[in-house]
């Protein structure tokens, strides 16, 4: 018995230090101390060398400095009714849509006493403006001015010492720069996104649709920008203030991809002239203006495909009293090369009425300078001519002729009086066909438009536009209308010999 209690006590002796050794064992079986927890590796496995670091420092130091100069705006605004119901699939159906609606945005603080630039889409039709700041105050402001045109606006508050962001040069910018856009998007505060400059002077996007005369000459970038980033700041690395954030590409009403902004030299012209006088004397040149594509210049004896050719004169305009004349093409303004028509309009829009501008201009294989005096768009109004006289009964004159030329994929027939006076020209021939994937149909021309002039003469027949083709082998150009408004345009179209 005594044998078998001792080995009773060794066993049970045995297993207790075995238990122990378990418990304090690595089998996992058991809690580490704190200090006996590592996680993770010892060190980064990059070592940033110094360029790096301050590169990162960079974007640190633009967040930290410029964000107190960007503030949230809070708008109430009526609403258009009428707009709202054709929305609607039913829109004579009773939806109960409310008189006001409420918006948000962002704004970039210009002034120490509150002057603040935003986009005239954040306040536009406003009854109250409400005004939040980085040091969380809250401030009911006032509405200084608007403009359409460009879409900016500038609103004010009753405060001072205000941080205000420093408004740099959007002349010197390049594309594949970096930047970053700062604002509100999506009601979340002070969110900063970076990015580089994907394209400049964009135009063209009809984010101005309803403004016949509406600038757009946008900075393109891939920082991310979503609702309420709208009148937010693009900045570049030192901090400057370059752009004005505006509008996104988008199918889904958020960001894919990219945004666009408006350059601050144009942004800056328009709040000085808001803040002096509550609205915008803006100069014009009175001119209708197209890009010149490699045909056009070809046609025009141009050694490349630059600047903007004059394709109208507006009557009574600015450039009417100075000798600029249809088919010249602008190279310049004030030194500042010119490629595309919105280029021009944007520097132009930064002008007040009553500013000497000078143009360079190729004319006949020549450079000529002209300086034009900008008239105020009031002024600069299209006088159109007064055909109300009844011709309602008068016979159509026979059409002579018509011509194919197979060689640019063109046919064309004389016009009939009624066909004249309802595009308002006084001679010319109407296009009656075009091929296909030929020379004409890839320079945009299709049926019932007007050519009116060949190689800078005008163009009473067929016959005589018939003789200007064959005897022009390489190129001409073309000056066609394309409705009845009297809209006209240059267009290039290479001759095969």
């Amino acid at each position: 018995m005594k044998t078998k209690k001792l080995f009773g006590v060794f066993a049970l002796l045995t297993v207790g230090i075995l238990l122990s050794a378990v418990m304090v064992s690595g089998f996992g079986w058991a809690y580490p101390g704190l200090s006996d927890i590592k996680l993770g590796a010892s060190k980064p496995p990059v070592n940033l060398n110094a360029d790096a670091s301050a590169f990162n420092q960079a974007f640190v130091e633009v967040a930290e400095k410029v964000t107190p100069s960007i503030v949230q705006i809070t708008v109430v605004a009526k609403v258009d009714k009428a707009e709202q119901q054709q929305n609607f699939m039913f829109p004579f159906h009773d939806f109960n849509i409310p008189d006001e609606q409420e918006g948000s945005g962002s704004g970039i603080i210009i002034s120490e006493d509150g002057y603040i630039l935003t986009n005239n889409h954040v306040v536009e039709n406003a009854t109250k403006v409400t005004v939040g700041l980085h040091d969380k105050r809250s401030i009911e402001a006032k509405v200084i001015g608007t403009d359409p045109l460009t879409d900016l606006a500038v609103i004010k508050i009753n405060a001072d010492n205000l941080n205000v962001a420093y408004l740099g040069n959007s002349d010197n910018l390049k594309v594949g720069q970096w930047v970053m856009a700062i604002g509100n998007p999506l009601a979340l505060s002070s969110t900063v996104t970076a990015g580089i400059v994907s394209a400049l002077n964009r135009g063209r996007l009809g984010l101005l649709k309803d403004q016949q005369y509406g600038v757009e000459n946008f900075i393109q970038t891939d920082a991310a920008i979503n609702p309420g980033n709208s009148g937010g700041a693009l900045v570049d690395l030192s901090g400057a203030v370059i752009g004005v954030n505006s509008a996104i590409a988008t199918k889904t009403g958020t960001y894919i991809g990219y945004g666009f902004a408006i350059p601050i030299n144009m942004a800056k012209s328009v709040a000085l002239d808001l803040i002096a006088h509550g609205k915008i004397s803006r100069g014009y040149i009175g001119v209708q203006i197209r890009e010149v594509d490699e045909s056009l210049a070809l046609s025009l004896g141009m050694e490349k495909p630059t600047g903007v050719i004059v394709e109208k004169i507006v009557e009574g305009g600015a450039a009417s009293k100075e000798d600029v004349k249809t088919g010249d093409v602008i190279l310049k303004i004030d030194n500042l090369s010119v490629d595309q028509p919105n280029q021009l309009q944007s520097y132009v829009a930064g002008k007040s009425a009553g500013t000497k501008i000078k143009l360079l201009i190729f004319r006949d294989g020549k450079n000529i300078e002209r300086e034009v005096t900008l008239k105020p768009k009031d002024e600069d109004k299209t006088e159109v001519a007064d055909n109300s006289s009844n011709k309602e009964n008068e016979p159509e004159k026979t059409v002579s002729s018509e011509e194919s030329f197979d060689n640019i994929g063109l046919s064309v027939k004389n016009m009939t009086s009624r066909e004249k006076e309802a595009y308002k020209v006084s001679s010319g021939v109407i296009i009656s066909n075009v091929k296909d994937y030929s020379s004409a149909f890839n320079q945009g021309l299709g049926k019932d438009l007007v050519i009116t002039k060949a190689d800078k003469k005008e163009i009473k027949s067929v016959s005589e536009l018939k003789k200007i083709i064959e005897s022009k082998k390489g190129s001409a150009v073309f000056l066609v209308v394309s409705d009845e408004k009297g809209n006209s345009r240059f267009v290039g179209l290479k001759i095969p010999k």
